[in-house]
């Protein structure tokens, strides 16, 4: 079966959503939603789900951790935009998870975001 990257991109950004922590305090929760969802190229999934293809896997079966690449890039994103770091204030036109969410909701959603991703590491291989 042949797939495009549109396909590929909507099933990563439809599984980012899915897979975040239901467990997570809603404050942090919606942090971590936030700046999960504020758009991108998701270039990282889409590379992992290109190589599973490239070597004859079935991309679905890499959707997973796929997403926790684009959940290890946002936590970094959000890390590197703190008042003690780059104190950046917009990304893609809106706040920045610090200026929305304050400087210890956006700590703690980038760590949420970083160990939950290897939390679905741990679960592969399957």
């Amino acid at each position: 079966m042949k797939y495009t990257l549109k396909e590929l991109k909507e099933r990563v950004e439809n599984k980012l959503s899915e897979l975040l922590p239901k467990n997570a305090p809603p404050i942090i929760f919606e942090a971590m939603k936030y700046s999960l969802m504020a758009g991108g190229k998701r270039l990282r999934p889409l590379l992992l789900l290109s190589s599973a293809i490239f070597l004859g896997e079935k991309p679905e079966n890499f959707l997973e951790p796929a997403c926790a690449l684009e959940y290890i890039h946002t936590y970094s994103l959000i890390h590197d935009y703190l008042p003690s770091m780059d104190n950046d204030t917009l990304r893609r036109g809106k706040p920045t998870c610090h200026i929305k969410f304050g400087e210890a909701i956006a700590i703690l959603a980038g760590d949420g975001l970083l160990t939950h991703s290897f939390y679905i590491f741990s679960k592969y291989p399957k």
